[in-house]
């Protein structure tokens, strides 16, 4: 009896481990069925590196360099944010907090990486963007520096927290004999502590990367929805998410645009996909050298 409890259970886990993979598949398949069509009308090369964005023109123009360009502008200017304010609250929370300090700021970051991103967005269409106008003068507040802000805003706790965890398997044994050989904090910290959990601060970015290129509320709320290639991270700019939140509403159900929305939705699969898998990569690196699993 006790065994069948065991194989009952083993094959409910099975299940709910494979489900994952399962409606990973099916999303995969749906993308490839739904987006290769608008190929067949216009070769990939030239989707990928238009320059104009019309869909509802006549003929209509599907050239996604605008998008692709306005998501590696706001996901750069979200990393310059993220980055050093993730990795610098890892560090602190890690190696200088007290355990007071530790238990006050952990669940404000916490908290943080929870919130709604439509409230960022709110946020940041509401006070950020008219405050970063007056500031700088601009025509129009919605731009891609103000995306980049609110995103590097919503990574920052993921880079944080990972980059920590990450911190947190350096065993204290580094530490102590960095401090035997007469090294201070700080040296301690820079040319150990960093070095050994490179890899996993590593992963922590490139998950904050995928966090923020990601992300569509935020950016089609802030960024100011113009699909034209940017000269300035001061000018409006348009994702590849915002594109497809804003018009998949609109497109008519198995016409060119509808196929070109799904062609956006699988490129940007499989940059997010690229994205996770070099994470892995770098995490299971990282486990091996500390001797943490295979």
């Amino acid at each position: 009896m006790k065994y069948k409890k065991e194989l009952f259970y083993r094959l409910i886990f099975n299940i709910l481990a494979f489900a994952s993979l399962f409606f990973l598949i099916g999303i995969t398949i749906i993308l490839f069925k739904e987006g290769l069509p608008i190929f067949k009308q216009l070769p990939f090369f030239k989707f990928v590196t238009g320059e104009y964005w019309y869909p509802t023109y006549d003929p209509p123009d599907f050239g996604i360099l605008p998008l692709i360009l306005g998501s590696i502008w706001v996901t750069l200017g979200a990393l310059f944010i993220c980055v050093p304010l993730g990795v610098g609250s890892a560090l602190f929370l890690n190696e200088l907090a007290t355990n007071r300090q530790r238990s006050i700021l952990k669940p404000l970051i916490e908290i943080l990486a929870g919130i709604p991103s439509i409230v960022y967005g709110f946020f940041g269409m509401v006070i950020v963007a008219p405050f970063l106008q007056k500031i700088f003068n601009l025509p129009v507040g919605l731009t891609a520096f103000t995306g980049s802000l609110i995103l590097g805003i919503m990574a920052t706790p993921t880079v944080c927290s990972i980059a920590e965890d990450a911190l947190s398997f350096v065993p204290k044994t580094f530490r102590e004999a960095s401090y035997a050989v007469g090294a201070n904090r700080w040296q301690t910290l820079t040319k150990v502590v960093i070095p050994a959990g490179g890899s996993g601060i590593s992963t922590a970015i490139i998950l904050g990367m995928s966090r923020a290129i990601g992300e569509t509320m935020t950016v089609l709320m802030v960024c100011g929805g113009a699909a034209v290639i940017p000269s300035s991270i001061f000018q409006p700019v348009r994702t590849l998410t915002a594109t497809i939140a804003a018009e998949m509403g609109e497109a008519v159900m198995g016409d060119s645009h509808y196929h070109a929305l799904f062609a956006i939705g699988l490129v940007l699969f499989m940059i997010t996909l690229v994205f996770n898998i070099i994470a892995e990569i770098i995490s299971r690196r990282f486990r091996i050298k500390l001797g943490l699993g295979r």
